[in-house]
């Protein structure tokens, strides 16, 4: 068993739904989060309107799935992100789980 996390900028969710529908992922859940970048290294000479710090409207995708859905869900994002003319991707991370009930 896996646990998949999905992050991404909130006008990819209906995007995302439709990978793990692909992916043949049945149950999942979803919550909208704040995402923070800290931008305090960027010159702020050139924009005086900028901050230290970034935030985005995000959402953040959980799932537990069998083995064989990451590799789907791997190529589905990776075709996704291959066809974006935007810097804002979708991001994924897998762990293991050791022990559920």
């Amino acid at each position: 068993m896996k646990l998949v996390l999905i992050t991404a900028v909130n006008q990819y969710k209906d995007q995302i739904k439709s990978i793990l529908h692909n992916a043949k992922v049945p149950n999942y859940s979803y919550q909208d989060v704040k995402g923070h970048k800290d931008v305090s290294n960027i010159s702020n000479q050139s924009n005086w309107f900028v901050g230290d710090r970034f935030e985005t409207n995000s959402i953040l995708f959980y799932a537990f799935v069998k083995k064989e859905c990451t590799d789907a869900l791997f190529s589905e994002i990776e075709e996704f992100n291959t066809n974006l003319e935007t810097l804002s991707k979708i991001h994924i991370s897998v762990l293991n789980i050791e022990k559920t009930n």
